[in-house]
């Protein structure tokens, strides 16, 4: 009898072990160390390359305002324009399924792309459909313009799976006038936005290559292989392509040849691999700034990919960092948006949000602006906030809230000299700021 009744005990406290284990490894997951790394701003910080530091000539931002993710090659989401809030609808158009990513503006268009593929034109004052196309694929990608010509990325064919990745995407180039399909090329295409450079277009694929494809001649120039899957853009500065992919890892490659540079990487944990470079790398003050779905924002040398400093700020940060006035700026999925200093990474300040933050900030005007997911992140292992979708702008110094508005998910805004356009889930409108 008593050799049974130790049995039990023992078969009892090995369960309770096990639970136990098992309780202890998923808290540890959901909330690993918090691993940090400070920056200085006398090592591989230059002042002098800040965003925008060669501004786009005057004749080029009256033809196309906003020409690519991001605003710029560089990805600083950073728009000089001197609009603020509050503003005014004047119009608003329901693209018919869900826009992940933002439209791009020309000298008379907002151009953007849904998620069923369909590319469409908007008069900028007016919101009247000028053209719109469909390719039978599906987009998870902003435009690109260069001259008279709307480059897009496309992945799989509807109806629209993620999976199985062996699916052929495109590449495609149409008019920015009418929307006439130039050509286009057949792809392994993931969710990267195209980066356009001296007639060149690169961009990330799920096969983990990154591509060269020169758009006179439609050849692939070079095609580098990293060793993990893409969803991420390319950014440029200076000759280097930067990239970052789902292993984890930070490419920066030679623009003309494809040869790498360095390669960075993120922090591994106990029981515990590196998480993705999901998000599009930043490129300012000589340094590469990215987030990673670790949940931390990491700075590389630009030159070296030595890394400066690590901050860990969320459960997962999923938005591209915006730049400006010595700060970065990310938002993350249990709903905080901050702002770190760019030269060290310590918190500058922070704003608790409704709810999930996943598409990237734009700043413009001393005003950053971002929009809450509802529900990103609500099947992930880690915490996610859930709330209502909508768009915020903050006092970019301060973290003050200024304005809002009743829609959003992903993307907030884009602009030009007299116009905002904020993506909702699937409804793009058109806002003028208000008189005072």
């Amino acid at each position: 009898m008593n050799r049974r009744r130790w049995v039990i005990t023992a078969l009892v406290a090995a369960l309770v072990l096990a639970t136990a284990a098992v309780v202890g490894g998923r808290w540890y997951y959901e909330h690993p160390p918090a691993k940090t790394v400070r920056g200085s701003s006398t090592v591989e910080f230059v002042p002098r390359e800040k965003p925008q530091a060669k501004p786009r000539p005057t004749k080029m931002i009256e033809d196309i305002p906003w020409p690519t993710y991001g605003y710029d090659v560089q990805r600083t989401h950073l728009a000089p324009f001197r609009l603020r809030p509050p503003y005014r609808q004047r119009w608003f158009y329901r693209s018919g399924s869900l826009m992940e990513f933002p439209p791009v503006v020309t000298h008379d268009f907002v151009i953007g792309a849904s998620d069923s593929g369909n590319l469409f034109a908007l008069e900028k004052s007016t919101g009247k459909v000028v053209w719109r196309t469909g390719f039978g694929h599906c987009s998870a990608a902003s435009p690109t313009v260069a001259g008279d010509v709307v480059y897009m990325a496309l992945m799989g064919t509807k109806p629209c799976p993620r999976y199985p990745r062996t699916q052929k995407g495109l590449i495609v180039a149409v008019r920015v006038s009418d929307g006439h399909e130039l050509w286009r090329r057949s792809f392994s295409v993931s969710e990267s936005s195209l980066l356009y450079v001296r007639g060149v277009l690169y961009f990330g694929s799920w096969d983990g290559a990154v591509y060269a494809l020169d758009t006179r001649t439609r050849r692939v120039r070079w095609r580098t292989q990293t060793d993990g899957e893409i969803d991420s853009s390319a950014a440029y500065a200076d000759g280097t392509v930067f990239i970052g992919n789902n292993a984890g890892s930070i490419y920066a490659l030679d623009a003309t040849t494809g040869a790498v540079r360095w390669t960075g990487r993120s922090s591994s944990g106990l029981f515990r691999g590196r998480e993705y470079f999901y998000a599009t790398p930043t490129v300012a003050y000589g340094r590469v700034f990215a987030s990673n779905t670790d949940g931390s924002v990491y700075a590389f040398g630009a030159s070296t990919g030595n890394l400066l400093w690590q901050r860990r700020v969320g459960t997962y940060v999923y938005t591209a960092p915006a730049v400006w006035d010595r700060k970065v700026f990310v938002g993350t999925y249990d709903g905080r948006f901050v702002a770190l200093d760019a030269a060290t990474g310590d918190p500058v300040w922070s704003f608790d949000a409704p709810a999930s933050i996943h598409g990237a900030p734009t700043v413009m005007n001393g005003i950053v602006y971002f929009a809450t997911c509802g529900t990103c992140g609500q099947h992930g292992i880690r915490s996610a906030k859930l709330g209502p979708r909508m768009t915020i702008a903050l006092d970019a110094r301060s973290g003050k809230q200024v304005w809002s508005f009743q829609d959003g998910q992903y993307s907030p805004v884009v602009a030009d000299e007299s116009h905002v356009f904020l993506s909702g889930r699937a409804w793009v409108y058109g806002l003028v700021p208000r008189r005072r």
